[in-house]
């Protein structure tokens, strides 16, 4: 007789589908949990943010307000007076595409230096063709 017998894959399967019927209700309950209420508000503050930009000449604005000084140290220093009055100072820097990347890499320098651990890029979105 060269017959395979189903009936035990039909008894596993069976075991297998109550099992599965019996448990499957189970993993959709949720926990309670009466949680503690707490009298304090939620804090809504903003950290400061310091927008730095780069025209094609090179000349750095801090806040749209024209740098006077150009050297690096007097950047690293006015932003680690920032980064002073509020740790998590966030910079975002914009820079003119014909810029030469080596300001923007000592601007990014100083930025670290100064203690700056939030540093985001402005770009302009490409428009579609």
């Amino acid at each position: 007789m060269a017959e395979i017998n189903t009936t035990p894959l039909v008894d596993v399967m069976l075991v297998l589908l109550i099992i599965f019927l019996v448990t499957a209700p189970l993993m959709t309950q949720a926990v309670k949990v009466d949680l503690p209420q707490a009298s304090a508000q939620a804090a809504d503050t903003q950290p400061e943010t310091v927008r730095l930009a780069l025209d094609a000449q090179g000349v750095l604005y801090w806040n749209d307000t024209p740098f006077t000084d150009t050297s690096v140290e007097a950047l690293e220093s006015r932003l680690g007076a920032a980064v002073s009055a509020d740790p998590q100072l966030e910079v975002q820097l914009s820079a003119d595409r014909d810029t030469r990347y080596q300001r923007v890499a000592e601007i990014m320098a100083a930025a670290k230096r100064a203690g700056v651990t939030k540093l985001g890029f402005i770009t302009q979105p490409s428009e579609s063709r």
